[in-house]
């Protein structure tokens, strides 16, 4: 009786043992969870006003023996689209800009332009909060503008004319009337030079970018007269400024800010903007 008893007792705790092992056997370890990190949007990078995207400007270089003149012809091949859509947009001759980069940077040959992609000799004035080079001018070492990529020296260049004052007459001017663009140019003070005038003329008459002012004159869909039918005014929203505004409704920023009586290219958000002429 008792060996049956001590054997039933040995039976019950060998199968208790074998149900704690596996119940231990069956617990699951939980999986680790994979970390998926949110895709961080690329914003623009605005310096001074100018919007800094990817640099995208492909340049063609000239080749090593070429003769001034070819040198000249590449510089207007490689910038010309550029200075059309300035044209289009700040109400600068197209004609007038590409002669100024070639005379100011030697048809972008000369060290500052190379250096600092900085093709009208803008310096550093004061508020320019980007990047910046020493160069030898009227002074030594003063402070020049650099830029990303060249696009961006043509860019702050419209803004440099349209955001000052004393070239507010220049944009009284017919923009295909390159002569006395040139002359107002000397006369607002901006080069020193006599023969500013004179020598802009002839680059503009030797390699006929009259035509390249021509070409955007004759493109644009009614620029002085836009569309208006369908939107009248634009209330400004978070992010807008007077250039992409004006690149949405085909409209230059001159023009925007004559229409609105306008003095600088600031705006503000809630701002309601005229898109064509007050009467």
């Amino acid at each position: 009786m008792r060996l049956t008893y001590i054997f039933l007792i040995l039976i019950s705790l060998s199968f208790l043992t074998s149900c704690g092992s596996k119940k231990r056997a069956a617990k699951k370890i939980p999986a680790k969870r994979e970390i998926i990190k949110p895709i961080e949007k690329e914003t623009p990078k605005v310096v001074n006003n100018i919007e800094e995207t990817t640099p995208v400007t492909v340049i063609k270089e000239p080749p090593a023996n070429a003769s001034y003149e070819e040198t000249v012809m590449t510089y207007v091949e490689n910038y010309k689209h550029i200075a059309k859509t300035e044209m289009l947009l700040y109400g600068i001759p197209a004609s007038i800009k590409i002669a100024q980069g070639i005379l100011e940077s030697g048809a972008g040959r000369g060290e500052l332009s190379r250096r600092s992609n900085n093709h009208f000799g803008i310096k550093c004035h004061t508020g320019w909060t980007g990047e910046s080079v020493r160069h030898d001018d009227d002074e030594l070492q003063e402070c020049f503008r650099k830029y990303n990529d060249p696009k961006y020296s043509f860019r702050d260049h419209s803004l440099f004319l349209t955001g000052r004052s004393r070239y507010s007459d220049l944009f009284k001017l017919k923009k295909d009337d390159y002569k006395s663009w040139a002359k107002g140019l000397r006369k607002a003070g901006y080069a020193t030079d006599p023969r500013y005038p004179d020598k802009l003329i002839n680059i503009i008459e030797r390699y006929e970018l009259y035509k390249i002012d021509q070409e955007v004159l004759g493109n644009e869909a009614n620029i002085a007269n836009p569309d208006t039918s369908k939107v009248n005014i634009y209330t400004v929203r978070k992010g807008d400024t007077l250039y992409s505004i004006g690149r949405r409704f085909n409209i230059p920023v001159e023009t925007l800010k004559q229409f609105n009586g306008l003095l600088t290219n600031d705006i503000s958000v809630g701002q309601v903007l005229y898109l064509h002429p007050k009467k």
